[in-house]
């Protein structure tokens, strides 16, 4: 086999079909678009257009509101907290800080701070410094006979509020 007698298999591509090419086409002269009028004519975007009638998206009650500058944060889970020290790469006898979760390799960036949310099991005692943490992920910790410290920046912004 050589490089230029490699080929798709049959069927596997199809040709595209050429529009306006004459009558032995079958797609010949108007090209499938009929006779005059806006759909006949290039340049023409008409979703959502119900001929004059309200449009359904304009008929329908709005919902919502979305919030201009989110918060976003990078979430971990307790469980994901255990296997790494478990497996060493975080040190569970110092304070946890977000610095210290992204050199071991469990956060990738900081975002606006790190969630701690509930899901897994936990048994080490770990002292955490976070900017926010679940009831679920406090209680899991605190069990564990660990704690938890919401950080000053988080507990500010949460005032301002």
């Amino acid at each position: 086999m050589k490089l230029n007698e490699l080929r798709d298999n049959p069927g596997a591509t199809k040709d595209k079909k050429r529009i306006g090419r004459g009558p032995g086409s079958g797609k010949g002269k108007m090209g499938g678009r009929g006779i005059k009028g806006q759909k006949s004519r290039s340049g023409v975007a008409i979703n959502g257009y119900e001929g004059g009638q309200m449009p359904l998206y304009q008929r329908l009650p709005k919902r919502g509101f979305n919030v201009p500058n989110p918060k976003k944060y990078a979430v971990i889970n307790i469980g994901l907290i255990q296997k790494f020290a478990d497996a060493g790469k975080l040190d569970i006898k110092a304070d946890i800080d977000e610095d210290a979760l992204i050199a071991s390799g469990l956060v990738r960036r900081k975002l606006d701070g790190v969630r701690v949310l509930a899901k897994g099991e936990i048994s080490s005692a770990v002292k955490l410094h976070v900017t926010g943490a679940s009831k679920g992920a406090v209680e899991a910790i605190e069990k564990a006979g660990g704690s938890v410290t919401i950080t000053a920046a988080a507990a500010d912004e949460a005032s301002a509020e």
